[in-house]
């Protein structure tokens, strides 16, 4: 492994979060804080640290998969620990296990908090919550990639680690200018949704704040009452459009916008994408119609928790807990389904879950006529046996990861539907959960043993396991 690479690109990046921590900071003095000392602190603190990881080059600058995946798994992990530290000496989270809990799910873009209120938080830290989800939605490392030179070469394995989804591909040659160019996309978006809720009357300030959640697929609230606070269907309508949007494949949004239309239009995943909102929603609008004025009532809040459970956002505007269970479970279902791949989404995506069934029905295929020789193909071209096995590899790591948490999880004083979906919605990056978890509770009941167990299934969960399973393998630490 080429070490000092990784401990250089490491350095770059804590540097990059230091520049990223003035930002809260200066939130912090316009509204006149304290905790913009805080930030100011860790700022430079982060920066010092930065700088002495990176002072020189090294001579070998080249990142192969080994080194990419380290990268990511290490950096995601010191990023939160260095991310948390305001929290702790602002007073504001003072526990070390709970600000590293809530800056990881910030990170993760999982918006799973351990704050019972939002009361007492301060601008500048409700700032640094939100806009970690932005971050976090596209990827640090990304933003590094395509805005600081890190190496002479072989980046692309960076984006891969940290990019969700089966494929991620080059739009353009240099993955430098691919960055860019996704970033570039991902930041007009942003600013469009924040004039559109501030035509909403919705204050700039949270119109800010809601857009980096959404954009980051995360759904940190700036209150209590959350989405609901605002009573106006046009901003579940405007915030239900633009989670759907940053739950498409980024590569498509790129196509779109230079014509390329019916390339668009082709796509198996979108297509599937679209298909499961639109049956889910029409599902739980009859199921909960008993429940609500009018149908296009039902339809209103039905639209808006189904976009934001398979975007993984995770903003609520009504308790859901109060719907029929036929509703909740598919609620339930679409965490695991997610949006699409190199989207800010999570959960196990949709292109994965389409390719898994035709594989299926290949297989079956093959039962009933033994001497036929078929491909598998996706999206226009064919799956290789290495793609599939790392779908299936995937699959594996992503049930042993679940399953560990479950048991561990399993020791508190807590009903299966709370510890069950504790542990679905923080490794699909989801947010809220059931019951204990749920719409109108939090996180922090639980023991440090659990929260500790539930940060690492986010950061696994958002880096699609590989990176972090890694780091504890003995292969992977040898020369």
């Amino acid at each position: 492994m080429n070490r000092k690479m990784v401990v250089f690109t490491i350095g770059k990046l804590l540097k990059v979060e230091a520049l990223l921590l003035l930002l809260p900071c200066i939130v912090g003095v316009i509204y006149h804080e304290q905790a913009a000392i805080a930030y100011l602190v860790v700022a430079v603190f982060t920066f010092l640290v930065g700088m002495l990881l990176s002072w020189k080059k090294p001579k070998n600058q080249n990142i192969f998969a080994k080194e990419g995946f380290f990268i990511v798994g290490i950096s995601w992990t010191l990023l939160s620990l260095f991310g948390a530290l305001p929290f702790m000496l602002s007073g504001e989270i003072p526990s070390f296990t709970d600000a590293f809990f809530e800056t990881v799910s910030g990170f993760t873009t999982t918006g799973s908090s351990i704050l019972p209120t939002l009361s007492g938080i301060r601008q500048a830290s409700l700032f640094w919550r939100s806009f970690t989800h932005w971050i976090g939605g596209m990827g640090i490392l990304v933003f590094t990639v395509a805005f600081i030179p890190i190496a002479s070469g072989r980046t692309m394995h960076i984006l891969k680690a940290e990019m969700p989804g089966p494929i991620i591909g080059k739009l353009v040659s240099k993955v430098s200018v691919t960055a860019r160019i996704l970033y570039v996309i991902y930041t007009v978006l942003t600013l469009i949704q924040i004039l559109l809720l501030m035509l909403g009357d919705m204050p700039i300030f949270d119109s800010i704040l809601n857009s980096f959640a959404t954009a980051g697929t995360g759904g940190f609230a700036m209150s209590d009452a959350g989405i609901a606070g605002y009573n106006s269907a046009y901003i579940d309508g405007v915030l239900t459009i633009f989670m759907i949007l940053f739950g498409i494949n980024f590569n498509l949004i790129y196509f779109f916008i230079f014509g390329k239309i019916l390339l668009v239009l082709k796509s198996e995943e979108l297509r599937g994408y679209l298909a499961i909102i639109a049956i889910s929603t029409l599902l739980i609008t009859i199921n909960i119609s008993s429940q609500y004025p009018s149908y296009l009532k039902a339809f209103r809040y039905a639209a808006f928790q189904v976009a934001s459970i398979i975007t993984t956002t995770g903003f609520t505007t009504t308790n859901y807990d109060l719907w029929p269970m036929f509703s909740q479970v598919i609620l339930l279902l679409l965490m695991f389904v997610g949006a699409c791949a190199g989207s800010t989404g999570g959960g196990i995506k949709v292109s994965r879950i389409q390719i898994l069934i035709k594989h299926a029905v290949q297989e079956l295929k093959k039962i009933l006529h033994s001497h036929s020789v078929t491909s598998l193909r996706y999206e226009g071209e064919t799956i290789s046996a290495k793609t599939m096995g790392s779908i299936h590899a995937y699959l594996v790591l992503y049930s042993l990861v679940f399953i560990s948490s479950l048991l561990i999880l399993s020791l508190e004083n807590s009903s299966f539907q709370t510890i069950f979906s504790a542990v679905a919605t923080c490794i699909n990056n989801v947010g809220p959960g059931f019951e204990s978890v749920g719409p109108t509770g939090n996180f922090g009941f639980l023991s440090d043993v659990s929260k500790w167990t539930l940060s690492f299934a986010m950061l696994a969960g958002r880096l699609e396991m590989f990176p972090m399973l890694l780091l504890f393998s003995k292969p992977f630490w040898k020369s």
